[in-house]
């Protein structure tokens, strides 16, 4: 059989015989990809670069580099890391980080050589990334991590501060200190007066209220802090030390490295570290901030091409930052390491590829040629209050909460003070080993009581039982007489060999002399299983009531009955179960006090004293098989829960009657200040079921008048004019799934219809989302589409989404 294939006519103009023709079963040929730079990305990178130009004159201002070697750094760190990393929207450059370690290695040995610091510390960089341990890089405390760049805020924050005096800094912090109450003596008025407007307007820019701020806040605080203390000055005719490019003939290259072997490879090892940490930790964190934007999650709906961002290659980054650090030593650059502050503000102003901070670098090249005049109007005062600024910042108090709450305040607070009094290596490698004695102090920390009460000897362990306890554990065992009866209560997650087996020793020892052993966890009543155990306990926080058998209290009163056990059989009536069920809640309520509230208490604590904050108004059905907290792997204070029967939300009507959802969502929205508001919906919802099934007329039964708030989302699925929400990958299985999305985009729409909620939406203040969670497949959806139905997609696996 034939196939008949469509032809053309020929064209007569086609005088090429060589043509290539194109075959009839394979797809036609694909167009030659022509270069595009999306429209975001073009703005993205003119916020970017207005950041980067200031901030990159005043780290190299702050290191004692020449000025043009900020510009280097960031033009190479757009161009070269942007193109070659594997983080798309990280911008690097000059980073704030890397000042004092800079500053020390040009104190020490000169510029020259440290640009060929920078070279070694690049080459060093590909070899990491070659061998592909980027990741390790991460298993470094966060703790050590925060008081690392806390140091060196608080290092830079001190020199900045003596430029900002109108004085000079000295080399390390303890100097700047001392220099201190002499440079308040001899303080310039003019450098003082630019310094304070910087920081007024560094302070004041962000925090403009009503539309007119909306609109002037697009504009980089930095530029305008910068831009306005010039101008001041300018108009104001002060005479101050301003910005001094040199002509680019001048600037000086790398060099051969110059001095002590052992400090060269100190230095270079120092360099790596804080490039490496800081890039890696940056592009881990632009991951989260690219979760934040589902347009880059699932690409651009109805765009006809993907905007997908993926997670970031760690290793390819540490390839990027390497080849960067090479380029920028030789031009005679400073450092390079990803940006926090650049790379947030790229993911915030819409960039969508890694084309808008290969731009920005173009931008910041075109500006070290063609704006040099520019530049050179600009007071060195004011570059130095705005990097003291961006170091003030870096000790960040969130940072501090967050360590103390982790109980590694010593981390912390050793790795800061190294940092600050000895250098940067010093410090970290300080701040590693108080975190190992920490972490060995808790492995090995276990308290072991013993007491008698009632002719019962109680031996209580609490932590860790490993070899290293095993002698108090040895002595509290032998202080119960032979023939006694003993509970030994193990209060911990982890016995190692040695333990064990001391621990059975004694037990078979004491029960052969005729005494009686029982081994407990925390919950009084809960047996330890032994090797030989065929049973285990595989409760978890979430496990139904009725499936904590584990938890069944062993009574006498049971013990001797044929059916107490319930087996097939056994003679259990109804008024057992229902005694049985009688207990349940409070049999719950004692775990709680017993397993969960000594856990949670100093957490519950916080939120007592600090009220209530949650950034989610999650409002769901009152289906107890929905269990919020689960689904959304949220804690306490997390999301501030509406429940009622089908997940609605009535028109704001003043005959509705029916204001408790209103109420909240008003109490959410103007007084809690919600980021956002979820409507999740459910699978096999007997709201939707009655809603399916109601009849018009009859009697009015308090549900029946309720769920009239949902024939809307009935009258929605009928009419066939908007599509209908749809499931990605497959279709509704029965009228109710179809009615159960209909209902979440309906009721979407019910809330923008409340006053609180249109106006934070006007403002840009509120998002809102839709979720459908089907219960069998535990699978939960959420709304992206923005056609009139919306498709819900699924929710990747925690080990696709970014880190």
């Amino acid at each position: 059989m034939s196939a008949c294939v469509p032809t053309r006519a020929t064209d007569p103009s086609d005088s090429n015989p060589t043509r290539r023709i194109h075959p009839p079963h394979s797809p036609p040929p694909t167009p030659p990809r022509r270069f595009r730079i999306a429209g975001a990305d073009v703005s993205a990178s003119i916020a970017v670069f207005l950041i980067a130009l200031p901030l990159s004159l005043g780290i190299a201002l702050a290191t004692g580099a020449p000025l043009q070697a900020g510009l280097v750094a960031a033009a190479v760190g757009g161009i070269v890391a942007g193109r070659l990393g594997g983080s798309p929207l990280q911008v690097s450059g000059p980073a704030a980080g890397l000042t004092v370690v800079t500053a020390d290695l040009i104190h020490r040995y000169g510029w020259r050589t440290t640009c060929a610091i920078t070279v070694l510390a690049g080459v060093v960089q590909l070899g990491l990334g070659c061998l592909r341990v980027a990741r390790t890089a991460l298993a470094v405390s966060p703790a050590i991590v925060h008081g690392m760049l806390a140091g060196i805020g608080v290092t830079i924050a001190v020199a900045q501060l003596h430029i900002v005096l109108g004085g000079t800094p000295q080399s390390s912090v303890l100097d700047n200190l001392r220099g201190l109450p002499a440079q308040l003596a001899r303080l310039q008025p003019a450098a003082v007066s630019v310094s304070v407007l910087t920081l007024a307007l560094l302070f004041l820019w962000p925090r403009i209220p009503g539309r007119a701020g909306q609109l002037l806040r697009r504009i980089p605080t930095a530029l305008v802090a910068v831009a306005g203390a010039t101008a001041a000055a300018s108009f104001a005719g002060l005479t101050l030390p301003r910005v001094d490019l040199p002509s680019w003939s001048s600037h000086a290259l790398a060099g051969l490295p110059e001095g002590p072997l052992l400090g060269l490879a100190a230095a270079v090892l120092t360099t790596t570290l804080v490039c490496s940490v800081q890039s890696l930790l940056g592009a881990v964190a632009v991951d989260k901030l690219v979760a934040g934007r589902p347009d880059l999650i699932s690409g651009v709906p109805g765009s006809g091409r993907s905007a997908r961002v993926g997670r970031s290659d760690l290793n390819r980054e540490l390839l990027g930052q390497g080849a960067a650090n090479i380029v920028s030593g030789t031009l005679g650059g400073l450092p390079v390491a990803g940006v926090a502050v650049r790379s947030s503000a790229n993911v915030q102003a819409g960039a969508v590829s890694r084309n808008s901070t290969v731009l920005h670098g173009v931008l910041v090249v075109i500006a070290a040629l063609l704006m040099v005049p520019v530049l050179e109007f600009i007071p060195l005062a004011s570059l130095a209050a705005l990097v003291m600024a961006v170091g003030i910042q870096m000790v960040s108090l969130h940072h501090i909460r967050t360590v103390t709450r982790h109980r590694e305040v010593p981390v912390y607070a050793v790795t800061t003070l190294g940092v600050v009094l000895f250098g940067v290596l010093e410090g970290v490698t300080l701040g590693v080993a108080v975190a190992v004695g920490v972490a060995l102090h808790r492995l090995t920390r276990t308290r072991i009581t013993h007491h008698e009460g009632e002719g019962v000897h109680h031996v209580h362990v609490r932590g860790q039982l490993t070899f290293l306890a095993v002698p108090r554990l040895s002595r509290a065992l032998h202080l119960i007489p032979h023939g006694a009866d003993a509970v030994v209560e193990l209060d911990g997650s982890f016995m190692d060999h040695a333990a064990y087996e001391s621990l059975q020793d004694w037990q078979k020892t004491h029960t052969a002399q005729g005494g009686s052993v029982e081994l407990t966890g925390r919950r009084p009543g809960t047996r330890i299983a032994e090797p030989s155990d065929s049973a285990h306990c595989r409760c978890r926080p979430w496990t139904p009531w009725r499936n904590h058998q584990c938890e069944r209290p062993y009574t006498a009163s049971s013990a001797g009955h044929p059916g107490a056990s319930g087996e097939p059989g056994s003679a259990r009536g109804p008024s057992a179960g229902r005694e049985s069920s009688g207990h349940e809640l409070a049999r719950g309520i004692s775990a709680f006090q017993r397993n969960t509230a000594p856990i949670v208490r100093g957490e519950l604590a916080r939120l007592a004293r600090e009220g209530q904050q949650p950034d989610q108004l999650f409002l769901t059905c009152a289906d107890s098989r929905l269990v919020t907290s689960m689904i959304t792997s949220s804690g306490p204070g997390d999301l501030f829960v509406v429940r009622n029967v089908g997940n609605l939300v009535p028109l704001p009507a003043k005959e509705s009657g029916d204001d408790s959802v209103a109420a909240a969502i008003e109490y959410a929205v103007d007084v809690l200040k919600v980021r956002s508001i979820t409507v999740c919906g459910h699978s096999g919802c007997g709201a939707m079921q009655a809603l399916l099934n109601s009849e018009p007329g009859g009697t009015r039964t308090p549900l029946q008048r309720w769920l009239r708030h949902g024939l809307p989302s009935l009258e929605r699925m009928a009419d066939e004019t908007p599509a209908r929400a749809r499931l990605a990958g497959r279709a509704p299985a029965d009228a109710v799934e179809q009615l159960c999305l209909t209902n979440v985009v309906q009721q979407l729409e019910h809330l923008s219809a409340h006053e609180s909620v249109a106006r934070a939406l006007r403002e840009g203040e509120l998002e809102l989302h839709g979720m459908y969670f089907h219960v069998g497949e535990a699978q939960a959806y959420l709304l992206t589409g923005a056609d009139g139905g919306g498709l819900f997609g699924h929710v990747e696996a925690a080990a696709d989404l970014p880190a």
